[in-house]
């Protein structure tokens, strides 16, 4: 009777036929008084959504202190009502540290010292303390499947201190989950999604991961399995730092196991060429993955930032409005209304979007972040600023916020608190080429020309790389135009503005700067010819002609050319054609010339490009 009873409980749950589970379930208790039954009875309730019901299932049959998947299921059951405080109260707070098993290699070190120091002098000195191959075997005398419960509680202690906002707390609840269970995916996936380490810190913290625990039943593939979870959870770093390694992984998952298609491989691929700013790439990668699962959230934030920077107003409408329709609970339905609002220029609507679906998802970094975006848009630095604070301190990991401080600081003219942040958000990351672009444009503005072009020259050569788009760092490369400008060095400021005009930056500000490059290194008539390019470009622009004036004015001294006043050359042409000196057909070609080289001595009173311009 026992296993017919067993056997249509489960029956009933593969089936989700949950009512069917709790009376049959509830039979074969009273039959058996088991506290496994017991247990699973509560399982069942939790899955239905019955918190209250399996909570107080457990505490009734004294279930709570009986084995840790039951203290598990009694603390998971609080969080899901938001009592954080009562679920710490069964969890406890501390961390079961004596489970944390180190990779092979770091044991094998460890193991190697440890034997070194005990035929040394040092041997006492070691013996004193607990070493950790104790731990390890202090962890193989444990029950696998009581490890990984105590991992999971890990992760619920870092839940419950992420809701207090106690994020120090949290994340070390989330490593420890993971080094204890490295397949506690939960945990892990909270330190990524969350950016609560910094790209150095989550590279080392993979090294830390002890793959070879993954038990399988086939012992020779056991190592195939620790290679296999390394390479996915490596696909989850940042991907700032080693993208040769992260290609490496995603290369081998693709064709080795068959994972080419999949969405999570998939996104981490946009998020690699997002960095790059590579924005149409990533957005066929992430508009295919939806074309396969719509409603994959996951996704979206990635896809709606590519929409914006590629100006797609259109797609971020029809997008906005069929998510509002279909998912008006979801977090990122609300983010795609305010990226469009954004996109359009409608500031306050974008923000109360944003608003919206922060207060829906504290944590929702994108909303955050584009929340903050809306005041600076406006030049409302003050409020930006304060909305760039709230995100570094709810994601701690990440150096989007600091340079965000950095950068608003910036146009408000604040050096030394721009210098602060974006040193701050240099110390989290030091390979992306847009906060090294903002280094040197600090070092610039402070004089300090030789580390502002180092900085430029470091922010182009990992852009190069990271085989990032050079059209998005055309910025950049004109900064180091600058920079080499203000050191004399013409030569070389020359070869980048040239770049820069080669590279599509037909920018007025690019030919007077190297019209006036031109000019100090005595070639006058062809820094006549690029600021004319620079009036055809922008006609009424005030420095562009002043600065032709002063080409003019030198080009005209070179060739040892006569300047007349511009009254007197008039009045001279005119005299001469009333007196019938000229006919009119040459009087009139005399007169074209004379005006030529009139336009060509305009301007002697021109202003000199100071070096800030």
């Amino acid at each position: 009777m026992q296993r017919l009873l067993k056997d249509w409980r489960q029956d009933a749950m593969h089936k989700h036929q949950y009512d069917t589970a709790i009376y049959i379930g509830d039979k074969l208790l009273a039959l058996t008084g088991d506290a496994n039954d017991a247990f699973f009875l509560a399982q069942v309730h939790f899955s239905t959504g019955n918190y209250t019901r399996a909570q107080s299932f457990l505490t009734k049959h004294n279930l709570v202190d009986h084995s840790p998947a039951c203290r598990y299921l009694a603390a998971h059951c609080q969080i899901k009502q938001s009592k954080f405080e009562e679920a710490l109260n069964i969890l406890g707070e501390k961390n079961p540290s004596h489970l944390i098993k180190h990779s092979g290699h770091v044991r094998r070190k460890l193991q190697h010292t440890s034997g070194n120091l005990r035929n040394g002098q040092q041997g006492a000195k070691l013996s004193s303390r607990p070493d950790r191959i104790e731990r390890s075997e202090e962890r193989d005398r444990e029950n696998i499947s009581d490890i990984k419960y105590e991992a999971a509680m890990c992760y619920l202690r870092g839940i419950c201190y992420a809701k207090q906002n106690a994020f120090d707390r949290a994340k070390e609840c989330y490593r420890d989950a993971v080094r204890i269970d490295v397949q506690c995916f939960e945990a892990f996936d909270q330190l990524m999604k969350n950016s609560l380490m910094s790209p150095d810190e989550e590279w080392e913290f993979l090294e830390q991961l002890d793959f070879d625990s993954i038990s399988t039943e086939d012992t020779d593939s056991a190592q195939e399995a620790a290679q296999f979870a390394k390479m996915l959870y490596t696909t989850r770093l940042s991907k700032y730092k080693n993208p040769t390694s992260f290609t490496h992984a995603t290369e081998t998952l693709s064709t080795h196991y068959n994972l080419a298609s999949n969405p999570d491989l998939l996104l981490s691929k946009a998020e690699l060429l997002f960095t790059q700013c590579r924005f149409k790439a990533a957005l066929n990668i992430t508009t295919s993955i939806l074309e396969t699962d719509e409603f994959n959230f996951n996704i979206y934030p990635l896809h709606l930032a590519c929409l914006y920077e590629l100006s797609l107003t259109n797609t971020l409408f029809l997008l906005s409005h069929r998510l509002a329709d279909l998912h008006p609970d979801e977090p990122s339905t609300w983010l795609a209304v305010g990226v469009y609002y954004l996109s359009i220029n409608s500031i306050a609507e974008a923000r109360r979007f944003f608003s919206k679906a922060s207060m829906m998802d504290p944590h929702f970094g994108a909303a955050w972040i584009g929340f903050a975006h809306t005041f600076a848009a406006e030049g409302e630095h003050d409020q930006a600023i304060s909305a760039y604070s709230t995100a570094a301190r709810l994601f701690q990991g990440t150096h989007l916020p600091q340079l965000f401080l950095g950068m608003q600081n910036l146009a408000l003219n604040n050096m030394t608190l721009a210098q602060e942040h974006l040193t701050a958000a240099n110390q989290l990351c030091q390979t992306d080429p847009l906060l090294l672009n903002e280094m040197g444009v600090i070092m610039y503005h402070t004089d300090h020309l030789f580390e502002s072009i180092q900085f430029f020259q470091r922010a182009l050569s990992i852009a190069t790389e990271i085989d990032s788009d050079p059209r998005a760092w055309i910025a950049t490369r004109a900064n180091l135009g600058h920079a080499y400008r203000r050191r004399s060095e013409w030569a070389l400021a020359l070869n980048e503005f040239e770049e820069v005009l080669r590279q599509g930056g037909r920018d007025v500000n690019i030919f007077c700067a190297k019209g006036l490059v031109l000019l100090e290194m005595g070639k006058s008539w062809e820094a006549v010819c690029t600021l004319h390019e620079a009036l055809a470009v922008s006609p009424q622009d005030p420095v562009a002609t002043d600065v032709l004036g002063r080409a003019l004015d030198e080009n005209a001294a070179e060739r040892g050319w006569r300047v007349e006043p511009v009254d007197e050359q008039f009045e001279a042409v005119i005299r001469r054609e009333k007196e019938g000196l000229v006919d009119r057909g040459r009087g009139r070609a005399r007169g074209r010339k004379g005006m030529g080289r009139v336009s060509e001595v305009l301007g002697e009173d021109s202003m000199v490009m100071s070096d800030d311009e």
